[in-house]
């Protein structure tokens, strides 16, 4: 990914989308392309993008700074580059226990 889409283009949203559009966005792409269910060659590549959309676009701070910079920060780059650095999104949390049973036969223990 040379050139990098815009965050609101990979999540499918408005410019003006509230936390419970981009919520339902990430889940809807999330459950989509996650690797362990998409047979889509690029399932994995896409599902990394829509993680690092929701990362910014999801933290008020994050998304303020994307709407006025873009990807093109003055200051280096404020999301902390997408090595997981900066955030940690339970995707269980966010698309249910139910999602994951499937893949791994009655979800994970606690």
């Amino acid at each position: 990914m040379a050139d990098k889409r815009d965050y609101y283009e990979v999540l499918d949203v408005e410019r003006s989308a509230t936390e419970k559009d981009l919520k339902n966005a990430f889940r809807r792409l999330a459950r989509r392309y996650h690797p362990d269910r998409s047979e889509e060659p690029d399932a994995e590549e896409k599902f990394k993008e829509i993680q690092e959309a929701y990362a910014v676009l999801s933290d008020s701070d994050k998304r303020a700074h994307y709407d006025r910079f873009g990807h093109d920060s003055p200051a280096g780059n404020p999301f902390g580059g997408f090595s997981g650095g900066g955030f940690n999104i339970n995707l269980e949390d966010l698309l249910g226990g139910d999602f994951f049973s499937g893949f791994f036969g009655g979800g994970r223990g606690r």
